[in-house]
C-alpha cells in the first residue's frame, strides 16, 4: 500500500463518533443533528425533472471534457454571476464530479515533488481534503491560521495554495486587497491558487453577492487568470449533493493539463447528470429561495444565542462558528448527552500550527435542517451553555 496513507488523519466525523462512543443522549428529547454540512432543503423540481428526462444518457460513455452545452452553461453562469466577459467554454471551464473530487485530484496533477520539497498552503481551520490531497501528492502542508497575515508565512517552495471563500467553518469571505496580496505572492513565487468556492451562493444580503477569485482577478487586471483555478459545486447552490456535479474554471493552460490527467483518471460526468446540471445553472429562482431560508435561520440564531457563545453572522456559507465556554470536545459531548444536539468540535477541523490549534474552543453548527429544528437545537444549546 502507498505509505503516504499512514500520514492521513481520521476524518472529523470519525473523530466525532469516537468522542461520542458510549454516550447515551437524553431520550426525552428528539435528536437534532447540526454537525454535518449536508444541504437538506429539497432538490428543485426542475433538476429532478431534467434528470428523469435524460435517463437515455446512461447508455452512452460521456466525454471527460463534458458536452459543449454544459461547458457553455457553466461559462454563461460565471459571466452572469460575476459580471465577467464571456469565458472560453472550450478551454477555461471543465465539469467535474463535485468540487471535492476535483480539489483532491488537482493536487495530484499539479504537484511535482521531484523539483524539490513541495509545499502546499492550506487555510486553518480547513476542509480536510486539502491536507489529504497534499500528503498523497508527496507534498508538505503549510497552515495559514485564521487571523494570520499572509506575510507571516514563508512562501518558499510553495507550489499550490488552497483558499476557501466563503470559508468552512468560519464563513469569512476574502476581500479584494487580500486577493491582491495573494496574487502578488503567486507572481513572485510561481505557485498556483486553487480557490474553493462551493459556498459562493449562500450569503446574507441579496444585494451584495460574495466576491469570487475570478472577479477579483478581473478587477485587478489579471487577464487570462494566470495560475488561478476556481472550484464550485451545485451541492449547496442547488441542494443537490447527491448529483455530484461541479466545475473548475480559470487558467486555460492549467485546465488543459488537468483535463489530460482526468482523461486517465476516469472521472467523466454522466450525460444524465450533465443535463440536470444545465437545468440547475439556468435558473436562479431556486437559489434565491435557498438564500431566503438560510437567512431566516441566521435571523433566528442571532435572536436566540447569547454570550458566551459569541454568535456572529458570517459573510457566507451556512455555518455558525461559536465560541465555547470550555473545551470544545467536552462541550460537544455533554451537549449531546444532556440535550441530544449534535455539533462538531472546532479542534477536529483544524491542525496544531504556529503554536496553537485555531479551532480549539469553538464548535461548528450547520444550519441545514428545517427552521423549526434549527430553532429547537439552538434553544437547547443556549440553555445548556447558560448552565455552565
Amino acid at each position: 500500500m502507498n505509505p503516504r496513507l499512514a500520514a492521513l488523519q481520521p476524518y472529523p466525523f470519525d473523530k466525532l463518533r469516537a468522542l461520542l462512543a458510549g454516550i447515551t443522549p437524553n431520550p426525552a428529547l428528539r435528536p437534532v443533528d447540526m454537525s454535518i454540512g449536508e444541504p437538506r432543503h429539497p432538490t428543485p423540481a426542475l433538476v429532478r425533472d431534467a434528470l428523469a428526462a435524460s435517463l437515455e444518457g446512461l447508455s452512452s460513455y460521456p466525454r471527460t471534457a463534458g458536452e459543449p452545452a454544459l461547458r457553455e452553461a457553466i461559462a454563461g453562469w460565471i459571466s452572469r454571476r460575476y459580471s465577467l466577459p464571456s469565458l472560453d467554454a472550450a478551454t477555461q471551464v471543465l465539469p467535474v464530479n463535485g468540487s471535492r473530487e476535483a480539489l483532491f485530484s488537482f493536487a495530484q496533477a499539479l504537484i511535482d515533488p521531484a523539483s524539490g520539497p513541495a509545499r502546499v498552503v492550506c487555510p486553518n481551520p480547513l476542509y480536510q481534503i486539502y491536507e489529504g490531497a497534499t500528503l498523497l501528492a508527496g507534498a508538505t502542508p503549510v497552515f495559514l491560521n485564521d487571523g494570520m497575515s499572509m506575510d507571516e508565512l514563508d512562501w518558499g517552495g510553495v507550489q499550490l495554495a488552497y483558499t476557501c471563500s466563503p470559508g468552512n467553518p468560519t464563513g469569512r469571505v476574502l476581500g479584494l486587497q487580500e486577493w491582491r496580496r495573494l496574487f502578488e505572492l503567486s507572481d513572485r513565487h510561481g505557485f498556483v491558487i486553487a480557490s474553493d468556492e462551493c459556498y459562493s451562493e449562500i450569503y446574507p444580503d441579496e444585494s451584495k453577492p460574495t466576491l469570487g477569485a475570478l472577479d477579483a482577478a478581473r478587477q485587478l487586471g489579471r487577464a487570462g487568470f494566470p495560475r488561478l483555478v476556481v472550484f464550485s459545486s451545485l451541492s449547496k447552490r442547488s441542494n443537490a449533493p447527491g448529483l455530484r456535479s461541479g466545475f473548475v474554471a480559470g487558467d486555460a493552460t492549467l485546465l488543459k493539463q488537468f483535463l489530460l490527467y482526468r482523461t486517465y483518471h476516469g472521472s467523466a460526468m454522466s450525460l444524465t447528470v450533465q443535463r440536470a446540471s444545465i437545468a440547475a445553472l439556468s435558473d436562479e429562482t431556486h437559489v434565491r429561495e435557498n438564500r431566503r431560508q438560510y437567512a431566516a435561520k441566521f435571523d433566528a440564531a442571532m435572536d436566540i444565542l447569547k454570550a458566551p457563545l459569541q454568535p456572529q453572522r458570517p459573510d457566507g456559507a451556512f455555518y455558525l462558528w461559536l465560541k465555547t465556554p470550555d473545551d470544545d470536545t467536552v462541550f460537544a459531548r455533554e451537549l449531546q448527552r444532556e440535550y441530544n444536539v449534535l455539533t462538531l468540535p472546532g479542534s477536529f477541523l483544524a491542525r496544531d500550527a504556529h503554536g496553537i490549534n485555531p479551532g480549539r474552543g469553538h464548535v461548528r453548527v450547520a444550519l441545514v435542517a428545517a427552521l423549526e429544528d434549527c430553532v429547537d437545537g439552538l434553544r437547547r444549546m443556549n440553555e445548556f451553555t447558560s448552565r455552565l
